[in-house]
């Protein structure tokens, strides 16, 4: 197999049918290297480059490509993030979760295909990783996709819009107006609902919570779901909670890279350990350590 060694380093940057991404590669190029796709927050980072800097998996033995969500990051709607928070505030449902989501599911057949010639990876083994309204689009994948994937890591991850709705409800003190077309796209993005669509394909699955994260909105969900998949595949399934960790993996407003974060890099451990031992074959899976846990980092 032709090698070429290449430092981790180099960041490719461009366009993959249209959707704005950075490429990180690993320290040895071979064809058919594993690929990981990584959809970032609309917290921060809330971009492509933000993301590949708080989360960049060194190590990890495989190329790391970070998509941009529509209406976020280079795909910002005029007025920028002005813009961007009236359309959350007028309609969190039907003008950011539900379009976002839809697009960025649709956008990936095509996006995967361009990234697999231009990386030269072929059909090699396939991660996901997703982080807040990103893990939806991870989710989705499972959920309504045929694609191969062998691991996913969802950090502080968007699991049920009725609840992430509520935290909103709870944060400004307002109703969200519910309708017939809201409550239909929610129940889309209900993946507590759906989780046997997701047990069913037998992924290895990471769930990573910050333990100051809103409970009922992030935690409480997270918690649901790995239950409902460890029926299935108890030592293929884990829920860490980070102490002191909130919501976001940087600091605001998010939108270019930043230096990493204490939190975001023990995020980054622990998703470069599940890649490694669930999609890279680097490390033997350990069911003793596939448990729902509190993890501690250090004093």
């Amino acid at each position: 197999m032709t090698e070429m060694t290449m430092p981790e380093s180099s960041e490719l940057r461009g366009e993959a049918a249209g959707v704005p991404y950075v490429a990180l590669p690993p320290d040895k190029i071979v064809k058919d290297a594993p690929l990981v796709v990584i959809w970032h927050l609309a917290s921060p980072p809330r971009s492509e480059t933000a993301m590949a800097a708080a989360l960049p998996l060194r190590g990890l033995g495989a190329w790391r490509v970070y998509l941009g969500l529509p209406m976020l990051g280079s795909r910002l709607p005029e007025g920028g993030l002005e813009e961007f928070f009236r359309l959350f505030r007028e309609d969190m449902m039907l003008n950011v979760f539900e379009p976002a989501t839809r697009q960025a599911l649709d956008e990936l057949p095509a996006a995967l295909a361009a990234l697999r010639k231009r990386l030269r990876v072929g059909d090699g083994p396939l991660g996901l990783v997703g982080g807040s309204m990103g893990a939806w689009v991870a989710q989705n994948a499972l959920a309504n996709t045929d694609l191969a994937v062998s691991a996913v890591a969802l950090v502080s991850p968007a699991i049920r819009a009725t609840s992430v709705v509520a935290r909103y409800e709870r944060l400004w003190d307002f109703r969200y107006p519910w309708n017939a077309r809201s409550r239909a796209a929610a129940d889309r993005l209900d993946f507590v609902a759906r989780a046997a669509e997701i047990a069913e394909r037998d992924v290895a699955t990471l769930l990573v919570v910050g333990a100051l994260d809103d409970e009922e909105g992030f935690v409480e969900p997270a918690e649901e779901l790995r239950q409902l998949l460890a029926r299935r595949s108890p030592a293929r399934t884990s829920l860490v909670r980070i102490p002191g960790m909130g919501h976001p993996l940087a600091k605001e407003p998010g939108l270019e890279p930043a230096p990493q974060t204490a939190h975001a890099s023990q995020v980054d451990a622990l998703v470069v350990d599940w890649l490694r031992r669930h999609l890279t074959g680097s490390r033997r899976v350990s069911p003793a350590r596939d448990h729902d846990r509190d993890m501690t980092f250090g004093t």
